[in-house]
């Protein structure tokens, strides 16, 4: 089997544009992907941390939250259930 290549000593011709055009790209500043991921990204770090400072300073500065007034049925049941009777009863 004696094949008879006719690229012996180079390489084939779509080959040769490859490599041109791999020695013709030269860096050019940022890559405008990067750019929007970098701006992505940073917005929203600024928002996670902008909502981690509101939280922290409602927390500080907010009275707590008031409960529910339980109702006097509830209570009544509450109180059977732990086995003290309920007064007036």
């Amino acid at each position: 089997m004696d094949e008879d290549y006719e690229f012996v000593d180079r390489s084939p011709p779509s080959f040769e544009r490859v490599n041109d055009v791999i020695k013709v790209a030269d860096p050019k500043g940022f890559n405008p992907g990067l750019i929007v991921l970098l701006l992505v990204v940073g917005l929203l770090l600024i928002f996670l941390v902008g909502n981690y400072a509101l939280y922290a300073y409602a927390q500080k500065t907010l009275p707590p939250r008031k409960k529910k007034p339980v109702s006097k049925k509830k209570m009544k049941k509450e109180r059977l259930r732990q086995g003290v009777s309920a007064p007036g009863e």
